[in-house]
């Protein structure tokens, strides 16, 4: 009886472990991915269309700030796009954006000696304006311990002047952005607090020039907003030589935002509908939103017209996928994340499955792979795939994500997933008058719509 236990155990063992391999097996990529790969990269660098979208967006259409015209124009071309490309639906998601007016150029300078000089600088994205002109002395801090550290009457009444550069010696750009982010970020509210009348933050470049840099900044209930300005990196140099020379020096900024009333705007959706596993989605998307200096052509035009180019992809190989792929187009990313965090709303409301949602918005440069956050299990297969991204360059997989539009989801879908691109020259245009189409090498483009394209039919497939 022992014996026959046994024998009818080990079948049962050796049943289990041959399900348990094979399950593995067929997650394992095989020929059939690489030449679906080729297919998708062929076809993307061939007759791509990301180059006539981004053309278009940047010439006909241009800055697309949340709240204005231009946003609502982007909202509308994006969806007759992806209705061309034959997706299965497409539809508009509503969802309540803040709207920010720059108003007539900033003017700037400060006064030593009875000698005025001007000074390069751009409102922050969100600040209040200065009401007429407003003219204060300066104290410049490299850190919020410096801060800290002076003197009430040190601070009262002045412009706070952040003055922290960019760390030039940190190899990944990105993340030198991510470290000086934050007073940019929090300081007004940091300002504020020590009694000042403004501040003056050093624009987030690593360039000596003399174009502003804008961006989001915050401001705290619990004290008084103020004025907030980025400054050239020449003019923040030139500023803090003019401080040790004559530290009583004052400084005039004028500027005419406004905060309007929040209006109605949307985020795009649209649909390649799954052949097995319907109610699984795959998402890739990126956000339609920009600042104003600009026609914002890497941040996010090229994420925008990369999306798109998914869904192209997908028809023009006759691609179907298993599980559902959603093109997602969000709306201001650039101050709040409404449009993602309402996406996020919706779909835990649906009660929806999120195998993974992936998104483009690191400038549209030459893409190098991608940033994962998800389950140890599901990067195990990650890093299985890596090969098939090998041969195009793209098959650098890394931990932590960067999308700001990803984040909404991270309880809901099992992988957030950012293309990783060269961020070389990120930072040299980003949120300023730099960011044009000519800026932009569209084989790049092409080359990271193709690698999204391939990541989602790989998720489609062997899901995670």
């Amino acid at each position: 009886m022992k014996i026959v236990f046994k024998l009818a155990l080990q079948s049962f063992m050796v049943t289990v472990m041959l399900a348990i391999g094979l399950s593995m097996f067929a997650q394992v990529p095989d020929s059939s991915d690489s030449i679906l790969f080729r297919k998708l990269y062929s076809e993307a660098l061939k007759n791509g269309q990301t180059d006539v979208n981004l053309r278009y967006l940047t010439s006909r259409i241009g800055a697309r700030i949340s709240g204005s015209l231009q946003a609502q124009q982007t909202v509308e071309w994006s969806k007759k796009v992806l209705a061309q490309y034959k997706s299965d639906s497409v539809y508009l998601q509503p969802v309540t954006v803040p709207h920010w007016v720059r108003g007539a150029k900033e003017l700037s300078y400060y006064t030593a000696k009875g000698r005025r000089v001007k000074m390069d600088v751009t409102a922050l994205g969100g600040s209040i304006g200065t009401d007429g002109l407003l003219t204060a002395g300066v104290v410049e801090v490299k850190s919020w311990a410096e801060l800290a550290a002076l003197p009430d009457q040190a601070v009262k009444g002045k412009f706070v002047f952040f003055n922290r550069a960019m760390d030039a010696g940190e190899i990944e750009t990105f993340k030198a952005y991510l470290i000086a982010a934050d007073q940019r970020a929090q300081g007004a509210i940091a300002a504020s607090r020590r009694g000042a009348v403004g501040a003056l933050v050093r624009s987030l470049t690593l360039a000596k020039d003399d174009y502003p840099h804008t961006g989001a900044m915050n401001y705290d209930t619990a004290v008084p907003k103020i004025p907030a300005a980025a400054l050239s990196t020449n003019s923040a140099d030139l500023l803090s030589d003019a401080l040790k020379k004559d530290p009583g020096l004052q400084y005039t900024l004028r500027m005419y935002c406004i905060q309007l009333p929040d209006v109605q705007s949307y985020n795009v959706i649209a649909e390649i509908r799954g052949a097995k596993y319907r109610e699984e989605y795959v998402t890739v998307g990126a956000h339609l939103d920009s600042w104003d200096l600009s026609e914002s052509a890497s941040d996010d035009g090229t994420g925008i017209v990369q999306a798109m180019e998914v869904l192209r992809l997908f028809r023009a190989t006759a691609l179907q996928p298993e599980r559902t792929v959603r093109i997602i187009l969000y709306m201001n990313e650039e101050a709040g994340a409404h449009g993602a965090i309402q996406y996020a709303k919706q779909a835990r409301l649906r009660n929806e499955k999120h195998v993974a949602v992936i998104e483009s918005d690191a400038g549209g440069f030459a893409p190098r792979g991608f940033r994962i956050e998800t389950t140890p299990e599901a990067m195990a297969r990650f890093q299985q795939w890596k090969e098939l991204f090998m041969p195009y360059k793209a098959g650098d997989i890394q931990l932590q994500q960067r999308g700001v539009d990803l984040t909404p989801m991270k309880e809901q879908a099992t992988a957030l997933i950012s293309l990783d691109c060269d961020d070389s020259r990120l930072f040299y245009i980003h949120h300023s008058a730099l960011d044009t189409y000519d800026k932009i090498n569209q084989r790049e483009v092409a080359m990271g719509a193709a690698a999204m394209a391939a990541m989602v039919a790989l998720i489609s497939k062997y899901g995670l």
